[in-house]
């Protein structure tokens, strides 16, 4: 394969995300399948036209139903609300596109088993979108853990806080509606955070959690792009009820044993975009806090005394996994690198034949503890991953 041909359903935040990691792919991984930006698609003829010449894409289009038809693509991306998901994806499948699709997978457990089972029936392959693995200091923990150099495992804490929604006259944007979101914070950044609990330290037995909504009703929204809105804010004009969740905190059990915690929130003031883990081990730690995404803080008890304590690794040299391609070593690289890495392990799967990692094997996986965790709110009581 020369060129992959993609068709791209959504143009807004991560719709530049995808675009700016295709466009730049080729540049900086020469060796990878070259994308072809052939089809953007959205509902608005004339933004979309705008994003199809702002962004590079060759045509757009507002009918996804005849992209997805189209002979001419290899592809489809999709970016769209989480409500979308599940129909283009299965779609898709149908007519033997391989699929790319942003996180959360889908709304519930159920409809992203059944893109799952869409997509390996019809043999085609499929990455769901968990951009924060791609990073190389999460890829370096991932080594440590692997290679046995932190010991066994005991606890993996993670939290990931945002302070956007805070003001209680911002806007009912699509994200604060259950029916299209699917879950708020908890879907959201908690989704990140359980996949990369996944990808470092293993599958979860059981969990247990609570939630909160601060702030019931909300104007309605006029417009809205990425994370931003505008609305009426005057104290008579219309109000909608937010149907997801602020805040949402749990426990967990590891198959392997560990402990987890995890808190996903979007009224930590200060906190513009802290995701974050720490890992303890038997022989040592890790610490890593995307808002300084090329560091790795490290410990390791066979340190002499003297010297014992957290050191910062910056994830910069070629020793770090895909840091060979970008600068020389100390010269950092960005949130939008993340897609680029992205963006190259799905071409390259598609090129060697293989499923891309994270799949939407990985999304189901990740589906079932977010409804685990919904479970156990409602019921008030510990739930097992098994019960899903």
């Amino acid at each position: 394969m020369q060129q992959l041909r993609i068709g791209m359903i959504g143009y807004k935040f991560m719709g530049k995300a995808h675009s700016n990691a295709y466009r730049s792919l080729p540049m900086f991984f020469p060796q990878a399948v070259k994308p072809e930006m052939s089809v953007i698609c959205g509902r608005n003829e004339e933004a979309v036209k705008q994003a199809a010449q702002q962004l590079g894409w060759l045509s757009s289009s507002t009918d996804w139903k005849e992209l997805v038809a189209r002979e001419d693509i290899d592809l489809i991306d999709i970016n769209a609300p989480s409500d979308a998901h599940k129909e283009i994806a299965i779609m898709a499948a149908q007519a033997g596109k391989h699929i790319f699709c942003e996180k959360p997978l889908a709304l519930s457990l159920k409809d992203a088993r059944e893109m799952l089972d869409a997509a390996e029936e019809a043999g085609v392959k499929h990455m769901v979108g968990f951009n924060y693995r791609f990073s190389p200091a999460v890829r370096l923990a991932k080594r440590l853990i692997d290679s046995g150099r932190l010991g066994k495992i005991y606890h993996f804490r993670a939290w990931f806080l945002q302070d956007w929604i805070m003001n209680p006259d911002f806007p009912l944007v699509w994200r604060l509606q259950k029916d299209v979101a699917g879950s708020g914070s908890h879907g959201d950044l908690g989704a990140h955070l359980i996949d990369l609990a996944h990808f470092l330290v293993g599958g979860m037995d059981e969990v247990i959690g609570m939630s909160e909504t601060f702030i019931k009703e909300r104007p309605l929204a006029a417009e809205m792009t990425g994370l931003s809105a505008k609305g009426n804010t005057a104290s008579d004009a219309p109000r909608g009820k937010v149907t997801v969740d602020d805040a949402t905190l749990f426990l967990a059990r590891f198959e392997n044993g560990a402990l987890g915690s995890f808190e996903a929130t979007r009224f930590a003031a200060g906190h513009r975009s802290t995701n974050a883990f720490e890992i303890n081990g038997s022989l040592g730690s890790v610490k890593f806090d995307f808002e300084r995404m090329n560091e790795l803080e490290v410990y390791f008890s066979s340190d002499d005394e003297d010297v014992q304590g957290f050191r910062r690794v910056l994830a910069t040299d070629p020793a770090h996994d895909y840091a060979e391609a970008w600068w020389p070593p100390g010269h950092t690289i960005g949130f939008e690198h993340t897609f680029i890495h992205e963006v190259l392990e799905l071409s390259s799967a598609i090129a060697e034949g293989r499923q891309p990692e994270p799949s939407f094997h990985d999304g189901v996986r990740c589906q079932a503890v977010l409804e685990a965790v919904e479970r156990s709110i409602g019921e008030r009581r510990w739930v097992k991953i098994s019960e899903m």
